[in-house]
């Protein structure tokens, strides 16, 4: 037998390397409502699969049938779109500073930073 749409929601965020929290934030429900959908002890309806599909790009016959592939290219980079959403959020002082400090994490982990802001 096949896996269940529970199983292949708890694959698509694997792939995305994202936290149960994370991604049940992305698709507006708690992150206990959540981690009983992945245990398969709360069925999954057609809300949740939407969500799912516009948030995350995932296929939506992937999801629901396993056949496919399990993302509309191309895969979305959750971490990064909530890095821009907080930064653009931030004033330009405080824009500044992150990039500065991204740019001190680059030299601390031995890779060449980016080239400066102006």
């Amino acid at each position: 037998m096949g896996k269940s749409v529970n199983e292949r929601i708890k694959e698509i965020r694997q792939a995305l390397k994202i936290n149960q929290r994370d991604f049940a934030k992305g698709i507006y429900i708690s992150q206990s409502l959540y981690a009983a959908i992945e245990l398969n002890e709360r069925r999954v309806n057609a809300r949740h699969i939407a969500l799912i599909v516009n948030k995350y790009r995932a296929n939506k016959e992937w999801l629901e049938t396993g056949k496919g592939k399990m993302f509309i290219e191309p895969i979305p980079d959750v971490k990064l779109e909530l890095l821009t959403e907080i930064f653009n959020e931030l004033n330009q002082t405080y824009q500044d500073y992150l990039l500065l400090q991204a740019n001190e994490l680059l030299k601390i982990q031995h890779l060449p930073p980016l080239p400066p802001t102006k």
